[in-house]
């Protein structure tokens, strides 16, 4: 009876040995901060379940180059095969992205390609060194999947699985394929082009298909990777428009905490916006206690530049200097003050977003406060309170009955501690004691001189 039970566990682990465990994720959306967060998600999750295949589902339009190089380079190190299903588009920043796939599959009637680096401002086309760098990254994306060497007599030609001058022409249009592209065009691959090319394994209609075609013909059990709430809050908050909006609201809250001393609306605005700021990279470990630190020392170098030290001088360039630190030292990959791991240009890129959006929050801080705590020739300031608080209808700054009281005498209606009630005229007044003085209830007094609304009086000293 052993031997049969043992027989069965056997036969039951070679089977599930022999099933393939495939895990699928979307990405339908342009690739930005939240696309690179659920695709590093997804395969640490393929990895962990000891996944076998992994099929990612792509219809986008591109996106933002640093997190399509990101998302690429994650795919290329991934020791598990990653196949691309193209269900629609692979352009742009997705075209990249396919290529670092194993395999690509695709719908019938999808396009990959129109790679050309694009301003995310108007659409216009960026400056070659924009060019040059997204064609070398395509280029070396498509010779990563290797090559073979024919020899044929004293010739050797080179033959690449994937063309790198097909991923190239995807992104310039001057550079010519023969008889794939001339120069005049940037190229974009149809599905049957694409599989004509070599850029395409084949057309399938739906994920079951594709992951039918990787495990050839075994059994396999298909899982969907559904990304989780705190993915999705780290990769809101991670975006770069979202970035440079917390550091206007944190410059701006700095700045107007500035005009107007204690902690009110601007100071907690600049708190929260810092926070959303420094946590999501804090969680990734981008940012290290140490940035966060020149963070808060770049703030308390401006306070004390303002309330300490007159004028504006080395304090607050120092100080303006580590919150620029601070803020761009979090968008990097560094492990403390070692840089060989952060990729060539990412510090100057850091850096350049960082200053140009502090350059921003302060030209704005400057318009706010020209145009909302000014009045303008035309209008009334709306912060400011405008009306005239008239005599005739009833606004008295000073009680001038009382000023009559002066050099009078009179007894203190409660204890003087200085301050207290005088009783004069059968009135009852508000009274300080002169020099702070205790005057107990009873004692008379004379009334020296009048503050606003107060009576100021010396006890009257009793005779022999």
């Amino acid at each position: 009876m052993k031997n049969i039970i043992a027989t069965l566990l056997l036969l039951l682990s070679v089977a599930t040995a022999a099933q393939e465990r495939v895990l699928v994720f979307s990405i339908f959306e342009e690739i930005d901060n939240l696309a690179w967060i659920h695709t590093q998600s997804a395969l640490e999750r393929a990895e962990q379940t000891d996944a076998t295949r992994i099929v990612l589902h792509l219809n986008t339009y591109g996106g933002e180059v640093v997190y399509a190089d990101s998302i690429r380079s994650r795919l290329l190190n991934c020791r598990i095969p990653v196949y691309a299903f193209v269900d629609g588009n692979a352009a742009s920043a997705g075209a990249l992205i396919s290529i670092a796939c194993d395999s690509i599959y695709m719908t019938s009637g999808s396009s990959i390609g129109a790679a050309t680096v694009v301003s995310g401002a108007d659409g216009s086309k960026m400056p070659d060194k924009y060019q040059s760098y997204f064609r070398s990254k395509m280029r070396a994306t498509a010779e990563a999947h290797g090559c073979d060497t024919i020899v044929s007599g004293a010739d050797t030609t080179v033959v690449y699985h994937r063309n790198p001058l097909i991923a190239e022409a995807m992104v310039d249009e001057a550079v010519v394929v023969d008889g794939v592209v001339d120069s005049l065009h940037i190229l974009t691959f149809t599905t049957n082009e694409a599989i004509k090319h070599g850029y395409c394994e084949g057309v399938k209609s739906s994920v079951d298909e594709v992951a039918a075609e990787v495990c050839k013909g075994r059994e396999y059990v298909l899982t969907t990777y559904e990304p989780s709430f705190v993915d999705n809050v780290k990769g809101g908050l991670g975006g770069t428009a979202l970035r440079g909006i917390l550091i206007l609201i944190i410059i701006w809250g700095i700045y107007f905490e500035l005009q107007t001393p204690g902690l009110g609306l601007p100071s907690i605005a600049a708190i929260v916006a810092a926070l959303l700021y420094f946590t999501p990279l804090y969680i990734d470990g981008l940012v290290a206690n140490w940035e966060i630190v020149v963070f808060i020392i770049g703030v308390a170098l401006i306070v004390v530049e303002v309330f300490v030290i007159p004028g504006f001088g080395v304090a607050g360039v120092l100080g303006i200097g580590f919150i620029i630190t601070g803020l761009a030292f979090g968008l990097i990959n560094n492990d403390n003050f070692d840089f060989t791991s952060v990729p060539e240009g990412k510090i100057g890129e850091a850096f350049g977003f960082v200053s140009i959006s502090i350059f921003i929050a302060i030209i704005l801080c400057i318009w706010l406060t020209h145009k909302v705590f000014k009045p303008g020739k035309t209008r009334p300031n709306p912060m400011m309170l405008n009306a005239n608080e008239e005599v005739s209808d009833g606004f008295i700054g000073t009680n001038t009955e009382i000023s009559a009281y002066v050099d009078r005498e009179c007894l203190t209606f409660s204890d003087l501690r200085p301050s207290g009630k005088v009783e004069i005229d059968g009135k009852i007044v508000d009274a300080i004691s002169h020099g702070g003085a205790f005057i107990p209830k009873g004692e008379r007094v004379v009334v020296t001189k009048v503050n606003g609304n107060q009576l100021e009086v010396i006890r009257v000293e009793r005779k022999a």
